[in-house]
């Protein structure tokens, strides 16, 4: 295995994972978003709001 780390420059491969594992990542989000299931962006509509709040109880 040591032999391998003599092949290739450690920081390198290790650059080039992150690069390549933050690219998959970005990927898979963008796939999800393109779904309506999984799009948590763009849900549809405006947020649900309340019609009427009502107060709280009054203390005696």
């Amino acid at each position: 295995m040591w032999r391998m780390w003599l092949l290739f420059d450690p920081r390198r491969v290790l650059t080039a994972l992150g690069v390549f594992l933050f690219a998959l990542a970005i990927l898979i989000h963008f796939i999800l978003l393109s779904t309506p299931r999984f799009d948590w962006i763009g849900a549809g509509g405006p947020a649900m709001t309340m019609q009427q709040q009502s107060s709280m109880p009054a203390n005696k």
